[in-house]
């Protein structure tokens, strides 16, 4: 199979997935190493492929998001907060596409979350548990922003409110 052919193949593959895809299972579906795969995103990402890397694979267009309303939210809370934070929007219907904090040296730092349930929240903090990493906020004192995704503008309010509620939020959305 030539490498034009492979990466069609990766397209393919996450356009018709339910949900992400990892590396490690497009490697085993093309007969290729993880390594590989990574690369092929990489050049897939600079032609203008809309892939979204995210803590369990890749999808295609930025996930399971679709349309709703968006807002950004600033939060402050300390690893004891991360799962309940997560949790308090999933369990409002929301989503949290994302996490971004303002680095002193770096400049702004993101990273894709995608969690649209508490299933996805626990998927998360497993993999920060099992590699024994801290969340992006740890570099800012616990200060980090949220891109929401709610279905619509009464699940907003809803969300909004519950985060207020706990103590999480900073300040007014974006």
């Amino acid at each position: 199979m030539t490498a034009a052919r492979r990466r069609d193949e990766i397209l393919q593959a996450l356009a018709g997935a339910s949900g992400p895809v990892s590396a490690a299972a497009l490697a085993a579906r093309l007969g290729v190493s993880r390594q590989v795969v990574v690369g092929d995103v990489a050049l897939l990402r600079a032609a203008g492929s809309l892939i979204v890397a995210t803590p369990r694979g890749y999808v295609l267009g930025g996930g399971q998001e679709g349309g709703g309303v968006r807002c950004t939210v600033a939060c402050r809370h300390g690893l004891d907060g991360l799962l309940d934070e997560l949790y308090t929007v999933a369990d409002c219907g929301c989503g949290v596409l994302d996490v971004t904090v303002e680095h002193p040296v770096y400049g702004q730092l993101s990273g894709q979350l995608q969690v649209f349930s508490r299933y996805d929240a626990d998927v998360f903090w497993d993999a920060l548990q099992k590699n024994g990493a801290q969340p992006l906020c740890s570099l800012t004192g616990d200060i980090h922003l949220h891109t929401l995704v709610c279905p619509d503008e009464a699940r907003k309010a809803r969300v909004l409110a519950s985060l207020e509620e706990k103590g999480y939020l900073m300040g007014l959305e974006k």
